[in-house]
């Protein structure tokens, strides 16, 4: 049969039957979902009736790599030919019943790689997560009273004790805290904001379409590169809701730059009875700069300086699950969670875990290590050394010949839009030998798939971002790599 063209009416007729498909992929593949194997088995066919030939796969069935890829290349006279179809279907099963997300293990060097994720949580929020799974608990039941309670008194008040603020909320995520501030604050109103905070929030999406999708209009103030107190007190003649301050966590502006004095700008705000509103972005309710590290937006010192209310994402910096976090003023939080929106933006049982064993971390002194972000950032070069050399010995003692592993220093990064200037040094275990993008390929489908990055004709896996007992599941996954 020329699959490479039309399939006649009496090939078409010879094809094997869905149940027939099935019934042997069952025998073959028990474990394979009967929806999955079904699905490929469909798509399949499909393929080989509209003649599709390896050259043109069928998008609209399996793609490229489904089990009509290779439709053209299938005989299906003998029994080798249908089984040939059975392993093509089982793989494509495979793919479409996937666990997703799956654990992989990130070897880049990027502590908030935003397509790994972001940040891992600790090991307390992984067990919060898991207790609050396991069975029903008491979201929104007060269990002295017996009555209906709040989902987010108890966080609430630990986010107040972090930072200072008069009240707290959380939504499920800091895109979505921008929304709600806005449109309970200014809906139909115009809200001030610089022409420089203009920023792409990732994802192609961008904080004036956030401001649109909000009800507000937005006034634009200053330059790109340079804004001014006056230009604020300019534009308070078109009677703003708010002024709104963005933070620019995601890139730098350097050279001839200006910007208001966020104390000058609330005092400004204030004289003319309306809030200052500021997007952190990436903020954090730690102090970064007593751990040496460059200062990144502490929120608890913005609300200390005047701004009224702060929002910040949960997974970046605070090292916890995506959440929105919002501070402030107790009259203005009151008045978001009251605002319908809030309901369509709330945060399920799970995040509130996360998020609340998180935040007693962060009360507890010396306890912030314990969170892998915080650790990552703060790891010594002694502790990524030691860390680097028991890898390379366990890869060098499993690897096959014409491979050669080595020490090398490496630069690594925060990512997901904090930090943006600040570079990590730090080892990076660097495998040289034959075909090394193949390596990379086979190491991500790994079961347990590895991330790294290929320089310097070498793969190279960063240890900042491998916990100490991920070191043999990256060595196992070599192994599977090289099967």
């Amino acid at each position: 049969m020329d699959l490479g063209r039309p399939v006649n009416s009496d090939a078409r007729r010879s094809l094997p039957s869905i149940d027939r498909l099935m019934r042997d992929a069952a025998v073959a593949w028990p474990d394979l979902p009967g929806w999955a194997v079904r699905k490929a088995a469909r798509a399949a066919i499909q393929a080989l009736r509209e003649g599709t030939s390896t050259s043109e796969p069928n998008e609209g069935a399996a793609g490229a790599d489904g089990p009509g890829a290779a439709a053209g290349d299938v005989g299906l006279s003998d029994a080798a030919g249908v089984a040939g179809l059975l392993e093509r279907i089982a793989a494509e099963a495979r793919r479409l019943s996937a666990p997703h997300p799956r654990r992989v293990l990130n070897a880049t060097g990027i502590l908030l790689h935003t397509n790994l994720g972001r940040s891992p949580l600790a090991a307390s929020a992984r067990e919060a997560v898991a207790r609050a799974a396991r069975g029903y608990s008491d979201l929104e039941l007060d269990l002295e009273t017996g009555r209906r309670g709040s989902r987010m008194g108890q966080l609430a008040a630990k986010l107040v004790e972090l930072s200072g603020a008069e009240a707290a909320h959380v939504v499920n995520n800091n895109a979505a805290a921008l929304l709600l501030a806005l449109n309970t604050l200014a809906m139909g109103r115009p809200v001030v904001v610089s022409r420089g905070e203009l920023v792409e929030i990732g994802g192609s999406f961008r904080v004036p379409e956030v401001m649109e999708r909000a009800g507000v209009r937005l006034h634009e103030v200053g330059t790109t590169n340079r804004t001014h107190l006056s230009d604020y007190e300019a534009a308070l003649a078109i009677d703003p809701a708010l002024l709104l301050k963005v933070h620019r966590s995601n890139f730098e502006q350097r050279g001839f730059v200006a910007e208001a004095d966020v104390a000058r700008l609330a005092e400004l705000a204030h004289r003319h009875g309306i809030p200052l509103v500021e997007d952190l972005g990436s903020g954090t309710l730690v102090d970064l700069a007593r751990a040496g590290l460059p200062p990144e937006a502490f929120a608890p010192a913005r609300l200390a300086l005047g701004v009224d209310v702060v929002c910040l994402s949960g997974d970046k910096l605070l090292g916890g699950p995506q959440a929105g976090i919002l501070l402030g003023r107790r009259d203005l939080v009151d008045a978001m969670r009251r605002n319908p929106l809030a309901r369509a933006l709330r945060v399920d049982k799970l995040t509130l875990a996360a998020l609340d064993a998180t935040l007693d971390l962060l009360l507890e002194p010396g306890r912030a290590v314990e969170i892998p972000l915080i650790a990552a950032l703060v790891a010594t070069e002694d502790a990524l050394q030691a860390r680097a050399g028991r890898l390379r010995a366990a890869l060098e003692a499993r690897l096959p010949p014409g491979y050669r592993v080595t020490l090398e220093p490496s630069l690594g990064a925060v990512g997901g839009g904090s930090l943006p200037e600040l570079t990590l040094p730090g080892v990076a275990v660097a495998v040289r030998g034959p075909g090394l993008q193949a390596l990379s390929d086979r190491l991500r489908g790994a079961p347990t798939p590895v991330i790294a990055r290929i320089a310097d004709d070498a793969l190279r896996l960063d240890v900042r971002t491998l916990d100490e007992d991920e070191l043999p599941l990256v060595v196992e996954s070599f192994v599977h790599a090289f099967r």
